[in-house]
């Protein structure tokens, strides 16, 4: 964590540099940040016991538009106030803020706060004598654009061309690559590299791996930093899953691995096995695996996910493993004693970090728990043609009925939140269904 101090001696530090304001946030259902800034006295009185925060965050959509069939919040419950509790250990500082501190929040007796959804899973991780390791990894598009987008089809990409790891087009937009990555850094989302992706203007991100907690904050304040340095240079950024039929979408990968309680042994890691990867590492594939269809919406939670899914653009649409496989859901990455991982591919960049990585610690501790035998062998070739355990669901509507009668995913989370994220979903739905879409007008405004 950035922050290792007491209370008072961060109170005293923040008095020290003469602090008069500071930001805080918390993380809604769909993975945005939302917060506000506040004096400084207003902060040190609500340091220990938490503040209002309207609960409305989690009783509407990504834009502010309330549902209508939630029952934790909303017009019959008047949207109060639920206590937000600052997590001191949050503590950061935003550099292209003038430094302004900035925390990070939880709604944690709501039963629905992402974060502490999170927390909950690690917790039982604790239980079993397991501390999770973990990173994420994003590719994006970035457009030229003011600060107001106003017609999505005019929008230029930052470059032209398919240019994967190219060093020239990093080059040609240096000053934004390492605004990027030098702000990151100062903003203690610290990354192991970055470049250039296949498609016009996309870049892709690897965040330093770090406590799974700590790799879930590194994750959101990620995408909110990426858009805010890209604004203020005349650049949106955009984390929707697929921007375009003809181009890859853009993924969220999750890498993880269990270790000692202490940190100190990587237990996914057998060096006498042929494979190198442990029994507890199958077993918590074999969880994964098995969970995959029960828990989807978690990793692919809008409409737009699914469009990502599909055959050959490099996202899986089976649940399978293999060793190495760009192919599969599931892709093991049996290495050295440091760096023998999982890495879930299914997720993508649209997915809610908290949300993702709680349900690939949690399936992957469900397989752990149950004993779970590895027996799926793994797939030899493409992913795409190994339909032996039949194919994912094909969109959101699918994914969210099949997580809505899941007693797997209410065991793994709890029925108050799943009953709250699964309506959630099913209004995300909603809105897509009702709409007319440019691709209807011209397939039959004028021929039907």
């Amino acid at each position: 964590m950035p922050n290792k101090q007491s209370l008072p001696e961060l109170l005293e530090g923040l008095a020290a540099a003469k602090t008069d304001k500071v930001k805080l946030a918390i993380t809604d259902i769909d993975g945005v940040l939302r917060g506000k800034i506040i004096s400084f006295d207003k902060f040190r009185s609500i340091a220990e016991k938490g503040f209002g925060f309207c609960d409305v965050v989690f009783g509407w959509d990504a834009q502010d538009q309330a549902y209508d069939n939630g029952v934790f919040t909303g017009w019959h419950t008047g949207y109060p106030d639920a206590v937000a509790v600052v997590d001191i250990d949050t503590l950061r500082r935003v550099p292209w803020e003038d430094e302004l501190p900035f925390f990070l929040a939880d709604l944690g007796g709501s039963g629905v706060c992402p974060r502490s959804l999170l927390k909950k899973v690690i917790g039982s991780a604790a239980e079993l004598g397991y501390s999770a390791v973990f990173s994420q990894e994003f590719e994006w598009f970035n457009f030229r654009a003011g600060r107001e987008v106003r017609t999505f089809e005019d929008l230029e990409p930052l470059s032209q061309g398919m240019f994967g790891y190219s060093i020239l087009r990093a080059s040609q937009n240096s000053d934004y690559f390492h605004a990027l990555f030098d702000g990151l850094r100062r903003f203690e989302v610290p990354l192991e590299g970055l470049h250039t992706e296949t498609g016009p203007g996309v870049y892709e991100a690897a965040i330093v791996y770090a406590d799974v907690l700590e790799a879930a904050d590194r994750a959101v304040l990620f995408k909110s930093g990426v858009k805010e340095i890209a604004s203020h240079r005349g650049i949106l950024a955009t984390f929707m899953a697929k921007i375009s039929e003809g181009l890859p979408g853009c993924s969220g990968h999750v890498h993880q691995s269990l270790w000692s309680a202490d940190g100190k042994v990587n237990l996914f890691y057998d060096g006498a096995s042929a494979t190198r990867m442990s029994p507890l590492m199958e077993s918590y594939i074999a969880g994964q695996l098995y969970c995959l269809p029960h828990v989807l919406p978690m990793y692919a939670p809008t409409v737009n996910s699914y469009k990502r899914l599909v055959e050959g653009a490099w996202a899986p649409t089976t649940p399978t493993w293999a060793i190495d496989n760009r192919t599969t859901a599931l892709r093991a990455l049996p290495g050295g004693a440091a760096s023998t991982r999982l890495e879930t591919r299914v997720v993508g960049s649209d997915a809610n970090p908290y949300l993702a990585m709680a349900a690939c610690l949690a399936t992957g501790l469900y397989g752990v728990r149950n004993k779970m035998k590895l027996t799926v062998p793994p797939t030899k070739g493409s992913g795409y043609a190994d339909k032996s355990r039949g194919i994912l669901p094909r969109n959101l509507w699918e994914a969210t009925w099949a997580m809505k009668e899941s007693a797997v995913a209410k065991e793994l989370f709890g029925e108050g939140f799943v009953d709250h994220f699964v309506r959630t979903r099913e209004w995300e739905w909603r809105q897509f269904a009702q709409v007319v879409t440019n691709w209807e007008l011209k397939r039959y405004l004028e021929i039907i």
